[in-house]
C-alpha cells in the first residue's frame, strides 16, 4: 500500500479545515486596543481647568493592607445566627458579622461581582488596571504575561509608595520588578492547600510592624485550592476558612489609624469548586472594608450600593491614597467611602463625594474620548450621546462649584448614570469582530467541508491519479498565497499571515473543486476494464439519507442555546436512534432473517458459498446482542453527566469528585472497588480479545506490551487511586512514603504508556509461524504447501480461520512485484501463521487499549467506570457494523467494495461526542478538569506546555481514543467475516476459507482508497459540527448568550477537532507502519521458505 497519496489528502484536508478555523478566529475573538497611555499627577481633573499637584495633596489613607483570599464566595463570608447546622463553608467568618454590628462605622461587606472569564489571572487584571477583559483573555491564564496597560501599582510606585507583595506568584509575572520587596510562592498545584498561606504569615505580620511598606499586598491561595481538590462542602474548607477568620483578626489588631484593610475575594466558586466561567455562583466574591477609624456615617442605608463591581476597586483605592486613576481605567468610586460634605472628623484629608465622582467621571471621559479616536468601533450614536451627556455634567459642575455648593445628590446621580453607562458601552463594543475575517473563515469552511464531502466520494479516483491533481493544486495555491504576502508588502509596507493563509487555502479549494467537476463520472477498474461509473453521491436520495440527515439535523441544532445546554442527553438519543435504524433498515430489505430460499446471488465483499439459514440467525442474535449492550452503555453513561448552570435542578454526578473528596469511608471504598474492577475488566477484555484472534502467541514487542505492560499499567493505576484517596491526616507516620508514592506511581504509569505505546510502534507485528516438515509430501503431483493464518493452537481456531495457498497470493501482494515460483520443491516446509488474519486491528485495539488507561489516569477515579462503558460501547459499534456488511454480504447485497457506509461512521463520531459529556465534561471553562495537570506533578510545573497539554488531554479523552480507533470501522468486517463463513462448506483445494484482513493486501489500491474514504468522511462529520459551531457565534454573536454558550462552545468544537484530526493521523501512521511491517515480514518468510 502506498500510504504517501493517502496522508498528503488527509494533511491537505486538515491544513484547510484548520487555516478557515484560524482566519475565523482571529475577525470572532480580537483582543480590545490597549491604550498605551498612562496618568499623571498634572493631569488637568480639577473645575475650571485649575492646574496642580494631585498628588501633592494629603489623601484619605496613608496605608493600604490588601488581603486577598482566592475564591472567596459572598456565601462563606456571611453570617447566619440561625444556622444551628452550618455546612462546612458556612459561618466559619464570623470575624465580618462581629466587626459589624460592634463598629458599623468602621467597616462594610458588599458581594463583590467580577466579570467574566472568572480566572485569577483575569480577576488580577480587572482589579489593578479597572478594564474589562475581553472573553479571548482566558486562554492567558496558562502563561501570564506582564500588564503593559496603566495600572494601579504603577501608580503607585510612580509616586514613590513601597508596595510589597507576598503569596501568589502570578502577581510577579503580572507586575514584574514593580514591587518594593517581593515575596511569591508557586500557584498553580491546587492539591497544595497550605505551602502558599503559611509563606505569607511566616512574612505578614512582622512586615505589618515595619515602616518600610505604604502597600501591603497578600495573596492567600488555601480556599481556593480547597475547593478544586475537595470541593466547598468538605471539612478542609472548614479548617481553611477558619485559618482565615483568625488571619483577618490578627491584621485588624495590628492595624494603625491611617491604614485601611481591604479583604477581598477575586471570585467565587461552583458548588463543585471550580470556576472560569460567568453563573453568578463564580462571580460573586465577598469585600470587606475596615479602617480603625469611623469612615462611614453609620449602619448601611439603602442609599449604598447593594453589589461592587470590581473595576470599582481601581479608583476608589486610587483617590484614597492621592494617587491618579489609571488611565484606561471604566470603574467608579465607591461612594460611601467618601463623605459627603468636606473632610470628616478625624480624618487627614482627602476629597468628599461630588469632588470623587467629578475626577473619576473626568478621567472616564478622557479614556473614550482617546479609545474612540484610536479604535473607531464604538457606534457614532453611542459616542455622540455619552459626549452630549458629558457636557450636561461638566456645565452643571463648574455651575455648582461657581456658586460655591460642596454637593448636590441629583448632580451625583447623574455622574453615576454616565459612569455606568460608559463601561455598559465600553463592555458592549469590546465583543470586537472583524467582519470580513468572519466571513472568509466562514467561506473557506464551508468550501472545505464540500471539498472533503468530493474527496471521500472520488477517493479511488483520486488514489489512482498518485496526487497529481492535489500537486498542482498546492503548488497553485502556494503560489497565489506568495503573490498576496508579496502585495501586502508592496502596498502596505508589512505582511499579515492571516489574509496570506487564507488566499493559499481558498485558492486550493476553488482549483480542487473545479477538476472535480470537470470528472463527472467517476472511473472504476475492474479486472483491468475501465468503466464509468454515474456519480450518484450528489443527488437528493444519497443525502437526504438518515446518518447524513440527522448529521445536518445536529448541525442545525447547534444555532439554538437550548440544545447545547442539553447536548449531552440529546446526542445520546441519536446514538440509540440511528443504532436502531440499522435493524430497520435491514428488516427492510429482508436481510435481517433468513430466506426462504437460495437465489444465485452475485459476491459481494464477504464471501459465502451458501446463505445458510443458522447463518443468517447468528449474525442476527449478535446484532440485536450488540444492540442491547449498546443501549445497556447509553443508559449507564448518563449517570456519569455533569452540570450547567443553566440546568437549574441538575445534579451532578458523584463521579465526577475525586475519591479524596468523599467523607463517607464505606462509600469511598465502593467506590474506590467498583473503579478497580473497571481496571481488571478492560484489561481482560482486551487481552481476551487478542488471545481469541491468536495475536498473544508470537514474542514481539506488541505482544509483551500485552502480556506485562497493559496488566502493569493497571497495577499502578489502582495504587496511585489508593494513594491519592488516603486522607492527609491518616496516615501521618507515613506521609513522606504517601507523598513519595503519589509522585512515583503516575510517573511510572507515564513511563509504562510511552515504552508500550512505543513497543507497539516499533514491533506492530502480532503472527506467530510455525513451520514443520512436509514428511507427508510424497510425489511432486500433490498441492503446494498451504499457508495458515490462524487464530490460535486450538485445532478448531484452525479450521476456521485456515487460509489455504495464501503463499501464492502473498507473492502477488508483495509491493516489489515478485513473481510466484513455478517450481516449489514438494519437500518445502509448510507454514501456518497464528493472528495474520488480525494483523492490522489487533496492534490498533492494543494502542486504543494502553492509551485509554493513560488517559484514565488523568481523569477523576470514579470515571474509570464510564471509561469501561466507553470501551463496550466501541465493541458494541463495531459488531453492529459487523454484523449488518455480514448480513448483506451473506446474501449478496453488499458491493461496496472495502467501503465504511456513512451510518457506522456517523455513529462512530456522535459516541466521541456523547462520551466527552459522560466522562464529566461540558463546553463550559468552569467544568475544564484542572486537576489533570497534576498527576505526577503535585509540587507543580516550571512552563506551561505541559501542564496544559494534561489538560487538553483530560478534556478531549473521547475525540482521541475515537479517533485513533476509527480504522477498526473498515478492519472489523473483516475480522468477523469467520462468523458468515462457519455454515458453509470449505470449497475444494483451489477454493479457500476466512481470508479476513489479508484480502486487504491483495488490492491494495482499494485499501488505500478505503482507509481515505473512512477517514475523510470522519473528519467531514467533525468538521461539519465546527462549521455549524462557527456559524452560530457568527450568526448569533449579538446572542445575550454569545459569551456564555455559543462562544465557549466555538472553542470546545474547534480544540476537539484539533485533537480528532491529530489523533486520526496517528491511527492511520499506526496502520501504515503495521502494513510496512507485514510487507517485510513477507518478504522474509519467502527469502526463507525459498531456499
Amino acid at each position: 500500500m502506498n500510504g504517501l497519496p493517502l496522508l498528503s489528502l488527509l494533511l491537505w484536508v486538515c491544513a484547510v479545515y484548520f487555516v478557515g478555523l484560524y482566519v475565523f478566529v482571529s475577525g470572532f475573538l480580537l483582543v480590545r486596543l490597549e491604550v498605551n497611555r498612562t496618568s499623571t499627577c498634572g493631569d488637568v481633573l480639577e473645575p475650571q481647568g485649575e492646574s496642580r499637584d494631585f498628588c501633592g495633596v494629603q489623601p484619605r489613607f496613608r496605608r493600604v493592607v490588601l488581603l486577598i483570599v482566592d475564591a472567596l464566595k459572598i456565601d462563606f463570608a456571611r453570617f447566619d445566627h440561625n444556622n444551628t447546622q452550618p455546612r462546612p463553608f458556612e459561618n466559619k467568618l464570623p470575624v465580618f458579622e462581629e466587626t459589624a454590628s460592634s463598629r458599623p462605622s468602621q467597616c462594610r461587606l458588599y458581594p463583590f461581582r467580577a466579570d467574566p472569564p472568572t480566572t485569577t489571572m483575569q480577576r488580577i487584571k480587572g482589579f489593578t488596571t479597572g478594564s474589562l477583559p475581553t472573553f479571548v483573555d482566558i486562554g492567558n491564564n496558562f502563561a501570564s504575561s506582564a500588564i503593559l496597560e496603566d495600572n494601579l501599582i504603577h501608580q503607585l510606585g510612580q509616586v514613590g509608595k513601597r508596595v510589597v507583595f507576598m503569596g501568589d506568584d502570578t502577581w510577579d509575572s503580572l507586575f514584574p520588578r514593580k514591587f518594593h520587596r517581593s515575596l511569591p510562592f508557586p500557584s498553580f498545584n491546587v492539591k497544595d492547600l497550605h505551602t502558599v498561606d503559611n509563606g505569607i504569615l511566616q512574612h505578614l505580620y512582622t512586615t505589618m510592624v515595619g515602616d518600610d511598606w505604604d502597600v501591603l499586598i497578600a495573596h492567600f491561595l488555601g480556599v481556593d485550592h480547597c475547593g478544586h481538590r475537595f470541593g466547598p462542602d468538605h471539612p478542609a474548607m472548614a479548617e481553611k476558612l477558619t485559618q482565615m477568620d483568625g488571619v483577618i483578626r490578627s491584621v485588624i489588631d495590628r492595624l494603625q489609624n491611617d491604614t485601611l484593610l481591604v479583604v477581598m475575594g477575586d471570585h467565587g466558586m461552583t458548588d463543585t469548586g471550580d470556576h472560569g466561567g460567568e453563573s453568578q455562583k463564580e462571580t460573586d466574591a465577598a469585600i470587606f472594608l475596615y479602617s480603625p477609624f469611623p469612615i462611614f456615617p453609620g449602619p448601611p442605608s439603602q442609599r449604598e450600593p447593594d453589589v461592587v463591581p470590581q473595576t470599582d476597586l481601581v479608583p476608589t483605592l486610587a483617590l484614597l491614597l492621592g494617587v491618579p486613576i489609571p488611565y484606561s481605567s471604566v470603574g467608579q468610586v465607591l461612594l460611601p467611602l467618601f463623605p459627603l460634605h468636606g473632610h470628616v472628623q478625624d480624618a487627614v484629608g482627602g476629597l468628599n463625594q461630588l469632588e470623587a465622582l467629578w475626577i473619576n467621571t473626568k478621567q472616564v471621559n478622557r479614556f473614550l474620548e482617546t479609545y474612540s479616536v484610536m479604535a473607531k468601533d464604538i457606534a457614532p450614536e453611542s459616542l455622540t450621546r455619552l459626549k452630549n451627556q458629558f457636557a450636561s455634567l461638566s456645565s452643571k459642575y463648574l455651575t455648582l462649584v461657581r456658586e460655591g455648593h460642596a454637593s448636590s445628590s441629583e448632580l451625583a446621580v447623574a455622574l453615576q448614570a454616565y459612569l455606568t453607562s460608559v463601561r455598559d458601552t465600553c463592555r458592549a463594543t469590546w465583543a470586537r469582530f472583524n467582519p470580513l475575517k468572519m466571513v472568509a473563515g466562514l467561506i473557506i469552511l464551508a468550501l472545505a467541508c464540500l471539498m472533503c464531502f468530493t474527496v471521500s466520494e472520488q477517493s479511488l479516483v483520486l488514489i489512482r491519479e498518485n496526487n497529481f491533481r492535489l500537486k498542482a493544486t498546492v503548488v497553485t495555491a502556494l503560489a497565489v498565497g506568495v503573490c498576496v504576502a508579496a502585495g501586502q508588502l508592496l502596498s502596505s509596507g508589512y505582511m499579515e499571515l492571516t489574509w496570506c493563509l487564507a488566499a493559499t487555502a481558498f485558492t486550493s479549494e476553488l482549483l480542487f473543486l473545479w477538476k472535480a467537476h470537470q470528472s463527472k463520472t467517476a472511473v472504476v477498474v475492474k479486472n483491468g476494464t475501465k468503466y464509468a461509473k454515474s456519480a450518484i453521491w450528489c443527488t437528493a436520495r444519497y443525502l437526504l439519507t438518515p446518518p447524513l440527515l440527522i448529521t445536518f439535523l445536529r448541525c442545525a441544532s447547534l444555532l439554538s442555546d437550548s440544545y447545547v445546554i442539553a447536548e449531552g442527553r440529546v446526542v445520546t438519543f441519536l446514538v440509540f436512534s440511528l443504532a436502531l435504524y440499522v435493524p430497520l433498515r435491514l428488516n427492510w430489505d429482508g436481510l435481517l432473517l433468513p430466506p426462504n430460499h437460495e437465489p444465485l446471488k452475485p459476491v459481494g465483499l464477504l464471501p459465502s458459498p451458501a446463505s445458510s439459514t443458522s447463518t443468517v440467525r447468528k449474525e442476527t442474535i449478535t446484532l440485536f446482542a450488540s444492540l442491547a449492550l449498546l443501549v445497556g452503555s447509553l443508559y449507564l453513561s448518563l449517570f456519569f453527566h455533569g452540570c450547567r448552570e443553566e440546568q437549574g435542578a441538575c445534579q451532578p454526578s458523584p463521579f465526577l469528585s475525586s475519591l479524596s473528596r468523599v467523607q463517607d469511608n464505606q462509600l469511598k471504598n465502593i467506590y474506590y472497588v467498583l473503579s478497580v474492577l473497571s481496571l481488571v475488566v478492560w484489561t481482560h477484555l482486551l487481552r481476551r480479545c487478542l488471545r481469541h484472534y491468536g495475536n498473544l502467541n508470537s514474542s514481539g514487542g506488541t505482544v509483551f506490551t500485552a502480556h506485562w505492560i497493559l496488566p502493569l499499567l493497571s497495577v499502578c493505576l489502582g495504587l496511585h487511586w489508593a494513594v491519592s484517596a488516603s486522607s492527609e491526616d491518616s496516615f501521618r507516620n507515613l506521609a513522606e512514603l504517601i507523598r513519595l508514592a503519589q509522585l512515583a506511581l503516575p510517573r511510572a504509569a507515564f513511563c509504562l504508556l510511552g515504552l508500550g505505546l512505543a513497543l507497539i510502534w516499533l514491533d506492530p507485528l502480532t503472527v506467530f509461524v510455525k513451520t514443520r516438515a512436509a514428511s507427508l509430501a510424497k510425489s511432486l503431483s500433490l498441492p503446494p504447501p498451504r499457508y495458515r493464518a490462524s487464530t490460535g493452537i486450538s485445532p478448531q481456531a484452525e479450521l476456521h480461520h485456515l487460509i489455504p495457498q495464501i503463499y501464492q497470493r502473498m507473492r502477488r501482494s508483495l509491493d516489489d512485484g515478485e513473481a510466484s515460483g513455478s517450481g516449489e520443491e514438494d519437500n518445502r516446509p509448510a507454514v501456518e501463521a497464528y493472528g495474520l488474519g488480525t494483523v492490522y486491528s489487533a496492534p490498533l485495539i492494543l494502542f486504543c487499549g494502553l492509551l485509554g488507561l493513560g488517559l484514565l489516569q488523568l481523569h477523576p477515579e470514579g470515571m474509570a467506570l464510564s471509561f469501561l462503558l466507553l470501551l463496550l460501547e466501541m465493541g458494541a459499534l463495531l459488531n453492529i457494523h459487523a454484523s449488518s456488511t455480514t448480513l448483506c454480504g451473506l446474501q449478496g447485497v453488499y458491493s461496496g467494495g472495502f467501503n465504511v457506509a456513512w451510518t457506522p461512521i456517523v455513529l462512530w463520531s456522535l459516541a466521541a461526542n456523547q462520551f466527552f459529556h459522560a466522562t464529566g465534561h461540558l463546553p463550559t471553562f468552569s467544568s475544564i478538569q484542572w486537576g489533570a495537570a497534576f498527576v505526577g506533578f503535585p509540587d507543580g510545573h516550571t512552563g506551561t506546555i505541559l501542564p496544559a497539554s494534561l489538560v487538553t488531554l483530560n478534556t478531549f479523552a473521547s475525540h482521541i481514543l475515537f479517533a485513533v480507533g476509527c480504522p477498526l470501522l473498515l478492519f472489523w468486517p473483516l475480522v468477523c467475516e469467520v462468523r458468515g463463513n462457519r455454515g458453509g462448506k470449505a470449497s475444494q483445494d483451489g477454493g479457500e476459507d476466512a481470508v479476513m484482513e489479508m484480502r486487504l493486501r491483495e488490492s491494495p489500491q482499494l485499501f488505500t482508497s478505503a482507509l481515505l474514504q473512512l477517514s475523510v468522511r470522519y473528519i467531514l462529520i467533525q468538521g461539519a459540527q465546527v462549521f455549524a459551531s462557527v456559524c452560530g457565534a457568527a450568526i448569533l454573536r449579538r446572542h445575550l448568550m454569545v459569551w456564555k454558550v455559543f462562544a465557549p462552545k466555538l472553542m470546545f468544537e474547534a480544540s476537539g477537532f484539533l485533537m480528532s484530526c491529530m489523533f486520526l493521523l496517528l491511527g492511520v501512521l499506526l496502520v501504515l507502519r503495521v502494513d510496512l511491517a507485514v510487507g517485510r515480514w513477507f518478504k522474509r518468510l519467502i527469502s526463507d521458505t525459498s531456499r
